[in-house]
């Protein structure tokens, strides 16, 4: 039997089931009303895990929901073409394959070989987590003068191999190997 899951103890981050889909939590608000008999309500904002639409709702305390059949499997991004883009499960040796609206923005930060969890729903591939930093090459970037601090800002642009541009400090050049985080597309130091 599957667990059910009280509405009144979701909480954020919390990945449930609500008609036959599943949705991550991403903000919870319980309101107790200050009458006798009143009923307590969950104000929750959800984000669709296949859509990836977000939304609020209110549910009562007592409303169940249930647990999603969501697994997370590592693999390793190939390659990405008119198709979608294409993974391989480093479990099963199965090449899975992603829609554009599945992937999002996430390719500017995939190079061939970058492990990732993707997220399966009742066996399909519905998403992927990136790793909290990856490592790409700067493809270019212009070279840092000496001296060249005037504006009080102490980096420049640089090009990653993926397309990706973000701030960089003057002393990383071309070729260079640079850690960047996933979550805000921020340098984050020499790999």
């Amino acid at each position: 039997m599957a667990v059910l899951i009280d509405a009144i103890t979701v909480k954020r981050r919390t990945l449930f089931e609500l008609e036959n889909t599943p949705f991550c939590c991403l903000e919870a608000e319980v309101s107790t009303p200050t009458a006798r008999g009143g009923q307590t309500l969950v104000r929750l904002k959800m984000r669709n895990l296949l859509t990836s639409a977000v939304f609020e709702k209110t549910f009562k305390a007592g409303d169940k929901f249930k647990e999603p059949d969501l697994q997370l499997v590592p693999a390793s991004y190939l390659y990405t073409d008119n198709n979608g883009s294409h993974f391989l499960d480093q479990e099963s040796y199965e090449t899975l394959t992603l829609s554009d609206e599945m992937v999002g923005n996430a390719l500017d930060l995939l190079i061939e070989g970058t492990l990732i969890h993707l997220h399966k729903y009742n066996g399909n591939p519905i998403g992927l987590q990136l790793p909290m930093f990856v490592e790409l090459i700067v493809a270019y970037t212009e070279p840092g003068v000496r001296g060249d601090t005037s504006s009080g800002s102490v980096t420049k642009f640089a090009r990653l191999e993926t397309g990706l541009e973000l701030r960089v400090p003057l002393f990383i050049k071309d070729g260079e190997k640079v850690k960047v985080s996933t979550e805000d597309r921020a340098f984050a130091g020499r790999a």
